[in-house]
């Protein structure tokens, strides 16, 4: 398995995302939305970046599940309630990124909702991953 992360250099400077993934494997892999639910089902955290940390850590609970690791997702779809929030705290949330799934990235993408399955949440993550 392989993922090929693709910047190319007429496009603005990819930080915090890839702007392409290329992957070749034996395993797709389709990680549902998540957000800051404990194990009794209950939303975590009263703010964004430790609501993401619970939702990324969920998310990739779900993806060692299937055997996979963080170097092994090729995309990352994040819906927020608050965008400009989102953009507020985008160092803090690039550091929980960096302690639980390294510095490569998959490609990403950030998306406003007015409002979540889980009303208390304020963020969810998605993705797709490629196993050997």
């Amino acid at each position: 398995m392989s993922l090929e992360r693709i910047n190319p250099p007429g496009l603005a400077p990819a930080s915090g995302f890839s702007h392409a993934v290329a992957a070749t494997g034996s395993r797709l892999v389709f990680l549902a939305g998540q957000t800051a639910l404990d194990a009794d089902g209950k939303v975590t955290g009263d703010g964004l970046v430790e609501q993401f940390e619970t939702a990324l850590g969920n998310l990739l609970a779900a993806l060692a599940a299937a055997g996979g690791t963080p170097h092994d997702l090729a995309r990352v779809t994040v819906y927020a309630t608050d965008v400009a929030d989102y953009r507020r705290h985008a160092k803090e949330l690039g550091r929980v990124w960096h302690r639980l799934a390294g510095r490569d990235y998959p490609a990403m993408a950030v998306i406003g909702a007015v409002r979540l399955w889980d009303v208390q949440a304020l963020v969810e993550l998605d993705g797709a991953a490629v196993l050997p």
